[in-house]
């Protein structure tokens, strides 16, 4: 009687011990999920403000304003005209000319 009291004792405290460790795991992985949550939400706000700021850059005035200052263009012109010349076409005409 005395061996089966000492049996039943030693299980009634390893599943004790069980329950402890199953409800402190239970906390920990619940406290993890929370902080995950509450990264999840961070993120998502930021997402959002980045995304307002994307917008917010994007907008025509915004674009105008840095090629401006930036970039240092400006409004087309009729009055200011600027030719380019293509500097590889004129040297193959050249050359052309000069092989005949």
């Amino acid at each position: 009687m005395g061996r089966l009291n000492f049996v039943l004792l030693l299980i009634v405290l390893g599943s004790g011990m069980v329950l402890v460790r199953s409800a402190y795991e239970a906390r920990r992985l619940f406290t993890e999920v929370d902080r995950a949550q509450a990264e999840g939400r961070r993120l998502e706000a930021d997402s959002q403000r980045l995304q307002a700021e994307r917008h917010a850059q994007a907008t025509n005035l915004r674009v105008e304003q840095v090629a401006r200052e930036r970039l240092k263009m400006r409004a087309i012109s009729p009055n200011v005209i600027q030719t380019a010349e293509d500097h590889a076409a004129a040297a193959a005409a050249s050359k052309a000319g000069a092989s005949r």
